[in-house]
């Protein structure tokens, strides 16, 4: 008997052998049809894989991430196999699940795909999934596998066999394809019931300009048609809200090619947006408890030797310039800088906890394939900060920075939101992440224990830590239901030690000091990118790039408009005025559509009366007010910051 432990803590004993299936029908039928994978101590695999010792079980549905990327990646395999039915001699290249659905790269040889054929594919796929095949996984030896794709002439997977070793090679097969895959899948393909594939574009093999050109064919499926429904639906709302339609039509920010790519210009628009996150920030971070602080764009090697940002992240930093016979190198993150200024100063114990803040300006080489808008760009400014803090401090800390999360998640409207806890993966210490296996153990824990003992959602994901640290990444869904990963809560035990920090205790003896790296607002690029999709431009009123329009009825009344608009300007509020010669009603529908929170018609009863008549977006006619009123009313709201 091996016994199985529960994510409650509840344990129980099964025979050797038991798949997470069988202990999923144990507790019940319903259960059991829903789910699509496990984690069995951390790591996720079949859930018809037998369990042959002790093991902590948590069953993966369609509510899971990995539950959701199990079945995709199962999709994935699902659309080869009538890929390989309309498209004999097709080869495959790779085939995962991404944040929205799959993919797969596959090499049609002189043939060419076409939207006709995805309808085609479409169906096909839809009475493959109707056979009920079973997934099934199959340990093979290199020697095997590398006849087997030899046979079919493959070379991309004899590519993908030369970083193998026996041992590590398995295939997965449903219905009459067969694949080579670390998998895991799904039990069978009948829960994939509604199927959608959505585009093809063209992909370098390997991604690489001087390979060949293969097809990519994306997809994503549901568990019923009526999830799928909602999708497109979502998706159609989603192509009205896209930040980069947006951007441009609200004169928010622009890319130019003498620049470079993922480099953005904002215009005026954009940095008013820009000023007013900051002051927020400010507000909040001074009031919590933070000193501001100022870094160089630019560092030498030595420095990023030392944090150990060149061995583990110097894929993602661009070339370095040399001067004076030494490299430096563009600023990629702000924590290194940030070290330097709680070392120049000796340290006590009731200096801690020592907050610091930055704006900070870093940049990134995003390989240009992965470039979107705002959302991966190169240059990005940081709302950023690092805490250095004892180990009874932390719990506090932490939790501080998860409540200026939940008070930012209130101002902008986000009702939706999960803390995703990334752990690092044990058999990548020294590789992928510091080799400190206690330290590890010890910090991941004391995250838990923040998020547990707060009531704080959150889901654990196994090998997406920080080099350095467990961390969290917040993931927010906009109004629409779309998921954002907005910004990052880091714990650093590495770089206290790599720089040599220290603080001196309550026994006058040096001690290391933990720290906290935390962005609650992610960076302008991204945020701003999410806030132009959730809000679709409608932006609240305290941070509109233009709150009021003022609006003459005709050319007789523009110095009283004049008048309206240095008033509210006088006070504060952003404010223009359209004095272009046109009806009232096209004045009206353009600021409409230029999604300006306020408007104010003025004509002959109006400048009489010194009054205006104010009309708001998506709100329409509201009356008429005294200016005196209507500014107070603009003024509080804009104090309040209401979403």
């Amino acid at each position: 008997m091996i016994k199985i432990t529960f994510p409650d803590g509840a344990v129980r004993s099964f025979d050797e052998g038991v798949t997470s299936l069988d202990i999923a029908k144990s507790i019940s039928e319903g259960l059991a049809k829903k789910v699509l994978a496990a984690s069995i101590d951390g790591v996720v695999v079949d859930a018809f894989r037998p369990i042959k010792q002790d093991a902590a079980l948590r069953l993966l549905t369609w509510v899971d991430t990995d539950g959701k990327s199990t079945f995709w990646h199962s999709s994935a395999h699902l659309m080869a196999e009538a890929v390989e039915s309309v498209f004999p001699g097709v080869k495959f290249w790779v085939g995962p699940a991404v944040e929205n659905g799959f993919y797969y790269d596959m090499d049609l040889g002189d043939r060419k795909m076409t939207e006709e054929d995805l309808l085609l594919l479409e169906k096909k796929m839809n009475e493959l999934a109707k056979k009920n095949s079973s997934f099934t996984r199959k340990e093979i030896s290199k020697t095997d596998a590398i006849q087997y794709f030899n046979q079919k002439g493959d070379e991309y997977k004899l590519d993908l066999l030369e970083g193998l070793q026996d041992g590590e090679i398995t295939f997965y097969t449903q219905g009459d394809f067969t694949d080579l895959c670390r998998g895991p899948h799904i039990p069978n393909t009948s829960l994939i019931k509604a199927i959608k594939l959505t585009s093809i574009a063209g992909a370098y093999w390997k991604g690489n300009e001087k390979n060949k050109m293969l097809t990519r064919v994306y997809g994503i499926t549901f568990p019923s048609q009526k999830e799928l429904d909602e999708y497109l639906a979502m998706l159609e709302e989603a192509k009205k809200r896209d930040h980069r339609k947006l951007g441009k039509e609200l004169g928010i920010y622009t890319m130019d090619d003498d620049v470079g790519p993922g480099l953005p210009l904002w215009m005026p628009n954009g940095t008013i947006i820009i000023e007013e996150l900051e002051k927020l920030a400010k507000e909040t971070e001074t009031a919590a408890g933070y000193k501001r602080v100022v870094t160089p764009h630019i560092a030498k090697e030595s420095m990023y030797l030392t944090s150990g940002h060149l061995p583990y992240y110097a894929d993602s930093m661009f070339p370095p310039m040399e001067m004076d016979g030494e490299k430096y190198y563009l600023k990629a993150m702000n924590c290194p800088h940030h070290h330097k200024i709680f070392d120049a100063e000796p340290k006590s114990y009731k200096d801690l906890p020592y907050r610091i803040a930055e704006y900070g300006t870093c940049y990134r080489y995003e390989q240009s394939g992965e470039l979107f808008g705002l959302m991966r760009v190169r240059c990005l400014h940081m709302n950023d900060a690092h805490i250095y803090c004892s180990r009874e401090q932390f719990f506090d800390e932490f939790r501080a920075v998860n409540e200026m999360y939940l008070k930012y998640f209130k101002i902008f409207g986000i009702e939706k939101y999960v803390m995703r806890l990334s752990l690092h993966d044990p058999s990548k210490l020294g590789q992928k992440y510091v080799n400190e296996p206690t330290l590890w153990k010890e910090t991941e824990s004391m995250v838990r224990k923040v998020l547990v003992e707060t009531g704080t959602p959150f889901v654990e994901v196994q090998d997406e830590a920080a080099f350095y640290g467990p961390k969290i990444d917040v993931q927010i869904w906009s109004t629409i239901g779309r998921e954002f990963t907005l910004a990052t809560n880091q714990v650093d035990f590495n770089s206290g030690i790599k720089f040599k920090l220290s603080y001196t205790n309550t026994n006058n003896e040096a001690e290391v000091p933990l720290i906290i790296h935390r962005a609650p607002l992610g960076t302008h690029e991204r945020f701003i990118g999410f806030l132009l999709e959730h809000y679709a431009g409608r932006f609240p009123l305290w941070i509109a790039p233009l709150q009021v329009k003022v609006l003459p009825i005709s050319d007789k009344f523009s110095a009283y408009a004049h008048e309206v608009c240095q008033t509210l300007t006088k006070a504060g509020i952003r404010s223009s005025i359209d004095e272009r010669n046109e009806k009232i009603g096209k004045k009206i529908r353009d600021t409409e559509l230029a999604k300006v929170p306020f408007m104010l018609v003025v004509g002959e009863k109006e400048m009489l009366e010194n009054h205006v008549s104010v009309r708001r977006q998506g709100h329409g006619d509201l009356g008429t007010k005294s200016l005196q009123d209507f500014t107070q009313e603009v003024l509080t709201e804009i104090q309040q910051r209401k979403s």
